[in-house]
C-alpha cells in the first residue's frame, strides 16, 4: 500500500523559502509520477510541479507558469522522498500543499484527476 507523508510547511514572510518533503512508501514500481498540489481556501486544488521517476532516477520536470523560477522539484530514491524547493515566496502561494503519486505514464501530469495517491498535506502561509 502506497502511503504518502508531507512534512516541512510553515509561515514565512514575502521573499522567504521553505523545503516541503514527502516521505513515500509502497512506491515499489519501475516508473511513476509523483507531484505537489496546492489548495488555497474557496479554490480548486492545482498542479504545482510534478516530475517521472524511471528506475529509481527523476526525469522530465514539469512547473506551472505561476511556480517556474521560484519552486524545484527534486526527489531522492534511496531516501523515498520527494522535495519541493519554494524560494521568493509570495502572499499568493499561500495554500494547503500536497504530495501526490501514480504509477505509469500521464497525458497531464499537473491535473489533480490524475493521480492515485495522496498525503494529508502540509500547510504553507507566507505574509506580506
Amino acid at each position: 500500500q502506497v502511503q504518502l507523508v508531507e512534512s516541512g510547511g510553515g509561515s514565512v514572510h514575502t521573499g522567504g523559502s521553505l523545503r516541503l518533503s514527502c516521505a513515500a512508501s509502497g512506491l515499489t514500481y519501475s516508473s511513476y509520477w509523483m507531484g505537489w498540489f496546492r489548495q488555497a481556501p474557496g479554490k480548486e486544488r492545482e498542479g504545482v510541479s510534478a516530475i517521472y521517476v524511471v528506475g529509481s532516477i527523476g526525469s522530465n520536470t514539469q512547473y506551472a507558469d505561476s511556480v517556474k523560477g521560484r519552486f524545484t522539484i527534486s526527489q531522492d530514491s534511496a531516501k523515498n522522498t520527494l522535495y519541493l524547493q519554494m524560494n521568493s515566496l509570495e502572499p499568493e502561494d499561500t495554500a494547503m500543499y500536497y504530495c501526490a503519486a501514480v504509477m505509469g505514464l500521464l497525458r497531464s501530469p499537473l491535473r489533480q484527476s490524475e493521480y492515485r495517491y495522496w498525503g494529508q498535506g502540509t500547510q504553507v502561509t507566507v505574509s506580506s
